[in-house]
């Protein structure tokens, strides 16, 4: 080879080889400064690891396609608000609260814990957890050692925490664990499933409106997904030839509709911050098999009780194309699907007004 052509093999050799490797030579800034999580076990990276519960998941088979193996996530890998935080362009995963003290809260803290409700009741029959109230308590905790990062400045912090991206994802427990158990829980009793959902968001709203109190200004509201086709419902409840229990369905419908109804009422009464509904129950509602999914009505793994994947025992291996991972939670496939709709919307039913992405950018 002659030598000029040799040089040049090289030159392009290098430049293949930086171009390739680019994002580990100048990472871009994540899109958001910081990214705050609240929830329940859909969202929980491992607060419940330290409470007195059954709501667990730090132990295999859950975390086997996660990079450190069984974090506390109730799936067998990223969860969709992971994967919302790689698509943000955060290089770690958002801490949980209960960890907070090894990590940088500048980025963000994720407070979501298992079994957690609207309501504070909600989920004690499992044990310890945090709920919605507690988080939004701990969340002003977490503030408070914030401002004086940004030398006491309450000015400061406010125009910081106005450009994070605020995600909550919680509801559902209020009715697994609460409305749907009437041998525990006195609220079926009490109401019907319209007032009900109307009771649970009158109480949300306060809370939401309590967060926009510590400086959140970009907020995503999660719907319930379709809790009655989870292989929970549909191993303990009557189907009456339906492929899922329609009754939870229903109910849950009308809270996604009240909840779409108060991101409406939030926009207009609150004009210095934006609100968004993620529509779970209509991205997850079309047709799965064409997206891969082959299995849409049975865990992935073995459950026990109906609830959580048995010990070190082994899961499916065709994983991806398994919708649940256990007989309440979502797969790593699944939860990418959703965090990807819900960044990016394909559908314009996905979201209402703005898919995450718009949101960010407002």
């Amino acid at each position: 080879m002659a030598p000029e052509a040799k040089i040049w093999c090289n030159i392009v050799f290098v430049l293949l080889f930086v171009i390739s490797n680019f994002q580990y030579f100048c990472k871009a800034k994540p899109r958001v400064p910081c990214y705050f999580i609240f929830g329940d076990s859909l969202a929980d990276n491992g607060n419940n690891n330290v409470l007195p519960t059954l709501a667990r998941a730090n132990f295999p088979p859950y975390g086997i396609d996660f990079p450190t193996g069984a974090t506390g996530r109730f799936s067998n890998g990223r969860t969709a608000f992971d994967i919302i935080g790689e698509l943000l362009g955060f290089d770690n995963f958002i801490p949980p609260f209960t960890g907070v003290w090894t990590s940088d809260i500048m980025s963000g803290v994720n407070y979501a814990s298992a079994a957690a409700g609207i309501l504070d009741q909600t989920g004690i029959d499992v044990g310890g957890h945090f709920s919605m109230n507690m988080q939004l308590f701990f969340h002003q905790f977490i503030i408070s050692h914030i401002i004086p990062r940004l030398g006491n400045n309450n000015q400061s912090a406010g125009d910081y925490l106005s450009k994070c991206l605020y995600v909550v994802n919680i509801g559902s427990n209020d009715y697994i664990r609460n409305y749907f158990v009437p041998l525990l829980y006195p609220t079926s009793h009490l109401f019907t499933p319209k007032k009900f959902a109307a009771f649970l968001i009158h109480h949300y709203s306060r809370q939401i409106r309590a967060l926009h109190e510590c400086g959140a200004r970009k907020i995503a509201l999660f719907g319930l997904g379709s809790i009655g086709c989870t292989p929970n419902a549909i191993a303990t409840y009557k189907r009456y030839g339906s492929p899922c229990v329609e009754k939870m369905n229903r109910a849950v419908k009308f809270f996604n509709d009240d909840l779409k109804l108060l991101v409406y009422q939030l926009n207009k009464q609150i004009p210095d911050s934006k609100f968004t509904f993620i529509n779970v129950s209509g991205i997850t509602s079309g047709n799965l098999s064409a997206q891969g999914f082959k299995v849409i009505d049975a865990p992935c793994c073995q459950a026990i009780a109906n609830f959580s994947c048995i010990p070190y025992t082994s899961p499916c291996k065709n994983r991806s194309e398994y919708w649940f991972w256990d007989d309440f939670h979502p797969t790593e496939a699944t939860n990418r699907f959703v965090a990807e709709r819900s960044y990016l919307a394909v559908n314009s039913t996905d979201v209402y007004p703005y898919d995450i992405s718009h949101l960010i950018s407002l």
